[in-house]
Order: C-alpha cells, then structure tokens, then sequence
C-alpha cells in the first residue's frame, strides 16, 4: 500500500497535498492538532510542540507504518514567528526549534525504518531557508537550520534507495501568510514575484508530489516561489 504521512494537513499546502496523493490512491494519514477536512483522510490529533508527542502517537501511527509498501513522509507543519534578532524570546526560539527542527527529527526516526525502497522524506521550506530579511529571526534560523537537516539526512540515507528534498515555497496563499500580512498589504506582496501573484497551495502540492515521485532530486533545494523580485 501507498502511504503518505503528513503533518500539517488540516489547511493550506498540506490539506492540498493530502486531497492529490489521494487522487493518487494513496492512504493518507494527517499528524496536526487540527483535523483534516477530508474524509478519506485518517487524522490523527497531535501537538508537535509536546516533546513527548511521539509516545502519543506512536501506537495511531504504527498500523500505517507496518501496512506501507511505499512510504512518503512530507514534514509541512511549521511555526512561523515576526521577531528580531536583538529581541527574540528564548522559550519562542526553542518552541519554534521543537515544531520546525525536532518534531520532523523525530517522526524520520519513528518512520525510517519501516521505509522500502522508493519511499522518501521530504521538507516543506521557505524561501527564507537561503536568505534572510528583518524581522523573521526565529522562522529564518529554524529554517536554514531545516535545510541543513534535509543534506544531512540525505548522507546518511546513502544506499537505502530513500530520498528527501526540501521545497521552498514563496508567498503562498494560506491561513498562515493571512494571519501574519494584513489584507490591505497581500497585494504588494504579490508584486514581490515576477509573475504578480502569490502561489497557491496546490502549486506546491505538485511540486511535492513530482519529487517524491523523482530519487534524482534526492537533496535538492528547490525554490518554488514564481521567481521572487530581487532588489
């Protein structure tokens, strides 16, 4: 059986790539606090921002795991914080860490070695993932440091045939973007790429779906973001 494992997949890009690995025949199993809308899919209710998260969801998860002949584990849940360098909150930083950096840590542990060859793992990043602006401090650190996770794990998956990636999405149209950029302000970000619109979720679901379906892409970085303008 086709398996997708996916966090985050109650709204946004992860309900839209539940909604095509399903059109796909996959068994989907969602890991976020919210239920995923769809019915087809099976949700499992977890704070990924719990340490003790996988001792709660350990025995929900192992069915699917044991049931899986091919394997896509998507880490899409994230903690997105507006705050400064000079400024940041300690226990903000280490929550954000524990939600971006641990938690995917974490469930590659729990979900490796029940992992044929052709599966794959793979991280839902940020344009702010290679770059920086002010104001991001917490969401940049934890996303560079997201990317560096990505290349390591993809040394040592060597001869495993399972391969990670990590797409970086740009402005994207979700709950997450609307609640942090106020209504009257999304349309100058959307200027902020060359085709003058944000991306929409199912965009980035395909990409998703396309890696997962391509091991020549295993550790890339790959910006899927419509061409961001640069100044």
């Amino acid at each position: 059986m086709k398996t997708l494992i996916i966090t985050g997949a109650s709204s946004g890009i992860g309900l839209a790539t539940a909604k095509l690995f399903l059109e796909d025949d996959f068994q989907v199993v969602n890991i976020s606090r919210r239920l995923c809308p769809l019915d087809e899919v099976h949700s499992i209710q977890c704070d990924l921002s719990q340490e003790d998260f996988v001792s709660q969801l350990e025995p929900a998860l192992q069915p699917h795991l044991e049931n899986s002949t091919r394997l896509s584990l998507i880490h899409n849940a994230a903690m997105y914080v507006n705050d400064s360098a000079v400024n940041a909150e300690i226990d903000v930083l280490r929550n954000a860490l524990q939600i971006n950096i641990s938690a995917p840590h974490l469930l590659n542990k729990l979900c490796i070695p029940h992992m044929q060859p052709g599966s794959c793992i793979l991280y839902v990043g940020s344009t702010l993932g290679e770059k920086a602006v002010s104001g991001c401090f917490t969401y940049v650190t934890t996303k560079h440091a997201q990317i560096g996770m990505m290349k390591a794990l993809c040394q040592d998956l060597a001869n495993t045939h399972i391969h990670t990636a990590n797409i970086c999405p740009g402005f994207t149209d979700t709950e997450m973007l609307r609640a942090h950029v106020p209504s009257d302000q999304l349309d100058n970000v959307a200027k902020l790429s060359t085709m003058g619109r944000l991306v929409e979720p199912e965009e980035i679901a395909r990409c998703l779906k396309f890696v997962s379906e391509n091991p020549s892409l295993n550790g890339a970085v790959i910006h899927a973001n419509l061409g961001q303008v640069e100044s």
